[in-house]
């Protein structure tokens, strides 16, 4: 297995500009997450790995080889689609085999890997079934059998279960990080769905829509400290306020609203009194109640405006004095009575200092 190194990328089409210096580095067996909006150069990202496009500028390695001009079928990558591309007159088995035809192996060394990657994708019941019989769930897993059987140092996958349902959909992302965990391969998983990302990645890069890189982590960096408020609004919901440091730069003065406690993180230590900065706080960080609370660092008052019941979960909107929403959600207790909160209500907001981010402008 070997990392993917991406240098200085520059992609343009028509005379648009899809990436813009991208530089990345993928580690060697992770599974791995481009996120962004449709539009933002991730799929453009995953085709440029795959050889199906040329970079107008930079470098692509695959380990110590560099692979940027490299044809599509010396590389040592092998992509799954988001339709799949399946040979509807081959079967199961000779849709996975198809690869190992082309290198005209024996037919019993074919059968034998055939058989033992539809076991690792949970196929081997279905084996000679036509590629209609199928449903998308299967289909999709055919199409993973395939791309694997070769044994490529990576695995892209662009949008693969975009055509499935919600419920098939959660089911199959747990198999897919069951099957790299197995496999050890170096996955490089394309979407816009920022719940997939946060479910498979061990790293994820988010892309904006100018084609660039806004900030590479986990996904718990990702989504407890991000980077930029792109990021912030886009991974997850958030509240952005915008403010000025004040008082040794240990609160923030938000107009209209009031004064808050903040954290300044180590890198931020060097910024003056007085700068303006924006104040990201997540929703389900905020206690919501209808009495007064003691304990919490930031308190505000405001009157619920909507509702939403989410099952596990209830998000409330909640409109301050000078008009501005402020999203709140709470976890729904299933074994404990909880305080009944209902429109036009006035309710108190509480959250501790620690759970502020600060972003740049």
């Amino acid at each position: 297995m070997r990392e993917i190194r991406l240098q200085n990328i520059k992609k343009t089409f028509e005379d648009e500009l899809i990436l813009d210096c991208v530089n990345l580095t993928i580690k060697s067996g992770e599974f791995f997450a481009l996120l962004g909006p449709s539009g933002s150069g991730k799929t453009t990202l995953l085709r440029l790995i795959a050889g199906f496009e040329t970079v107008d500028g930079g470098s692509i390695f695959l380990g110590n080889q560099e692979i940027t001009y490299v044809p599509i079928h010396k590389r040592r990558v092998n992509t799954v689609f988001q339709n799949y591309a399946l040979f509807p007159h081959f079967n199961v088995f000779d849709n996975v085999a198809y690869g190992l035809y082309l290198k005209k192996l024996s037919k019993d060394l074919i059968e034998q890997k055939v058989i033992k990657v539809l076991r690792s994708v949970h196929l081997e019941k279905h084996i000679y079934k036509s590629i209609d019989q199928l449903s998308g769930g299967q289909q999709q897993r055919v199409a993973l059998a395939r791309a694997i059987i070769n044994e490529p140092d990576v695995l892209l996958l662009d949008e693969p279960l975009a055509a499935l349902d919600m419920g098939l959909r959660e089911k199959m992302l747990v198999e897919l990080i069951e099957l790299q965990d197995e496999l050890k391969t170096t996955f490089v998983y394309v979407t816009h769905d920022q719940f997939e990302a946060l479910t498979v990645a061990d790293r994820m890069a988010i892309m904006n829509a100018d084609g660039e890189i806004e900030q590479v982590g986990t996904p718990k960096e990702i989504y407890e400290f991000p980077a930029s408020s792109f990021v912030a609004s886009f991974v997850g919901s958030t509240n952005i306020l915008q403010g000025t440091l004040i008082q040794d730069c240990k609160k923030i003065e938000i107009s209209g609203i009031g004064m808050f406690e903040v954290v300044v993180p180590k890198e931020k230590t060097g910024l003056c009194e007085d700068l303006e900065i924006l104040m990201s706080i997540r929703p389900e960080k905020i206690e919501i109640s209808k009495t007064e609370m003691t304990g919490f660092t930031n308190h505000l008052k405001g009157k619920v405006d909507s509702i939403v019941y989410h099952g596990r979960s209830t998000q409330y909107l909640v409109e301050l004095e000078n008009g501005r929403i402020l999203h709140v959600f709470e976890q729904n207790e299933e074994h404990f009575p909880q305080e009944v909160i209902d429109y036009d209500d006035v309710v108190h907001m509480y959250w501790q200092k620690e759970n502020v981010v600060l972003l740049d402008k």
